[in-house]
């Protein structure tokens, strides 16, 4: 054991690694700037061309209580958050006693708050005073660039990326603005010194190979709500709900020209009832909420369904039931998205996998609800919403707006027609035009009258489950279809899943990928596939393995990979738990 300073490290490290990904994790409390700590990581190495994904979790409080934010840094587009941490700051003795099983073995190293906690064992660990370094550099709020600066120099990254980042970040025109950059660059540097002296180094990161394209670093909420403006939303509705807050705050600032409308609802009853008489007025309307606003709006979305009205639900999956986990991350809300009313309703399902599929999604799903005029849900999650990324710069100019078919005719006209020979979909008159009809929550007629005639149950039953063939523009992917087996992943088990099945193909294991962004209704190119597999591995976060369900209800032979910690999947761990799977399946 040697002894420096204030600090104290084991194990001094002499062999330096080039690594091409790196795994930093903050842990300790909520409010002590462990997500802004994160970010600025994050987004000085986009700057420097290299590709960043954050994850956090953190109590459903307002200040306080166990809380962990991380960032990956990698030469490639990073897929998931990864297996181990590579740098672990812990700053209190909790964040150490429940982390630390969590840091890379081989060189991994922790730096831990001098002043609120002495390790446990030995092990490449070394302490820092932040606060005290903070107030040295003059600037007390500081102690978080103390912290990045030892980061850095353990990943042999260059300060000057993290300085320049200083430099945007605080000039912004206010007196007072060169001190703050002064301040936290002496402190950056002081947290680099001590991590030199510690003798530690987790290795170089590989230098960057940044894409030709421009980039942008964005959460998946905020990529969401960005689609969906791009796409010509006119009305939103939004009662504050975690994970699902922050497009409503994104909303209330910049949907905000003219003719466009946000509102802060009472209750997602009233979101929904909202969204719907929008929709019928012929805007383009959507809400945002979490498992339990969705439950409130079943009785909507059944209304939807039935009279036949645009309009688009983002569920932001937590953990549940009831309360459940608001901050955690879950995929257990599928059976409450596809069937969320009583009766014969099965919605049409967008489900991003990534933060750029989530600016994708965003209008994809408005222009769903306008072209087959009916409700639409995109399936979000907690993990997906809050992370950043740095994404190809989307061109906002092409996206496309797409608008219902309102043709006026006279009045009596027959907007609930069947479909034409050729799946033709009536148009849905705009109230105040020609053609009036009535929007009818009971069964009815060709005009919307009420009627309880089985001919038109019958038909009107048909033509709303035989519309959802309109919906086929959405993106999959298929690889490997020689193979009898698949692994078909949803939602944000698409990264860590694709990273698991990347080590299955190099080792040589004869396996398939299929993926889909839309889940109601499948692209026929997927569905084929799907049902010609001897077994589909559906790797999903929830208890009761949802989307394999629903898929043997439309036999396919799908069998499901859980989890239900309120976390991700690992990848390795994921890899392991296939491989496994396989085995199994030979065995029989």
């Amino acid at each position: 054991m040697v002894t420096i300073g204030i600090f104290v490290t084991y194990n001094i490290m002499t062999q330096k690694i080039i690594s091409k990904d790196f795994v930093i994790r903050f842990a300790g409390e909520g409010g002590q700037g462990l997500v802004t700590s994160a970010d600025a990581a994050a987004r000085a190495a986009s700057r420097s061309g290299y590709y960043c994904q954050t994850f956090s979790t953190f109590p459903s409080q307002i200040m306080g209580g166990p809380a962990s934010s991380q960032v990956r840094i990698s030469t490639t587009p990073v897929l998931s958050s990864g297996d181990f941490v590579d740098v672990l700051v812990v700053l209190n003795q909790y964040a150490f006693d429940n982390h630390i099983q969590d840091l890379n073995q081989e060189n991994g190293v922790c730096i831990y708050n001098a002043q609120d906690c002495v390790p446990s064992g030995e092990g490449n660990y070394f302490g820092i005073d932040a606060d005290k370094l903070a107030k040295e550099s003059g600037n007390t709020r500081a102690a978080n660039m103390v912290i990045l600066g030892a980061v850095a120099k353990l990943i042999d990254f260059k300060l000057e990326s993290i300085e320049s980042f200083i430099k945007d970040r605080f000039t912004r025109g206010r007196p007072g603005d060169e001190e703050i950059i002064k301040s936290n660059i002496i402190a950056l540097s002081s947290g680099a010194k001590i991590a030199e002296k510690s003798g530690f180094n987790v290795g170089s990161l590989a230098p960057s190979k940044p894409p030709k394209h421009d980039q942008i670093m964005i959460t998946g909420n905020t990529a969401l709500s960005l689609g969906a403006t791009s796409a010509g939303l006119d009305s939103y509705y939004g009662y504050p709900i975690s994970p699902a807050t922050t497009v409503l705050v994104w909303m209330e600032q910049n949907l905000v020209q003219k003719d466009k409308f946000v509102f802060q609802v009472s209750s997602e009853i009233e979101a929904i009832n909202n969204v719907i008489g929008a929709g019928f007025s012929g805007k383009k309307a959507m809400t945002a909420t979490a498992g339990p606003g969705l439950s409130l709006m079943s009785e909507g979305l059944g209304l939807a369904w039935m009279a036949e009205i645009p309009c688009v639900v983002v569920d932001v999956q937590r953990g549940g039931p009831a309360t459940g986990l608001p901050t955690k991350s879950e995929q257990s809300d599928l059976f409450a998205c596809m069937f969320p009313a009583h009766g014969d309703v099965r919605l049409p399902i967008l489900a991003p996998g990534t933060v750029e599929e989530c600016f994708i999604i965003g209008g994809l799903a408005l222009n769903w609800a306008e072209r087959y005029q009916g409700p639409v849900i995109v399936m979000s999650e907690f993990s997906l919403a809050e992370r950043s990324e740095n994404i190809k710069k989307p061109n906002l100019s092409n996206v496309i707006d797409e608008r219902r078919n309102s043709k006026s005719g006279d009045n009596g006209f027959k907007r609930y027609q069947s479909l034409g020979k050729n799946g033709e979909l009536s148009a849905m008159p705009i109230p105040g035009n020609q053609a009036a009809y009535v929007a009818n929550g009971s069964e009815h007629d060709e005009i919307g009258d009420t009627t309880h005639l089985p001919k038109h149950h019958i038909r009107l039953t048909e033509r709303r489950f035989g519309k959802l063939s309109l919906l086929n523009d959405a993106h999959f992917e298929i690889e490997n279809t020689t193979s009898e087996i698949a692994i078909m992943p949803w939602g944000s088990s698409k990264g860590v899943a694709r990273e698991a099945y990347d080590k299955l193909i190099s080792d040589n294991l004869n396996i398939g990928w299929i993926y889909s962004i839309c889940l109601n209704p499948l692209p026929k190119e997927v569905l084929k596939e799907l049902r010609l597999k001897k077994m589909v591995i559906v790797p999903e976060l929830n208890y009761q393995g949802q989307w394999s369900s629903i898929m043997r209800m439309d036999g396919i032979n799908a069998v499901s990979i859980t989890q239900y910690t309120g976390l991700p999947f690992k990848p390795s761990e994921l890899a392991e738990k296939i491989r496994e799977k396989i085995k199994q399946t030979m065995e029989v």
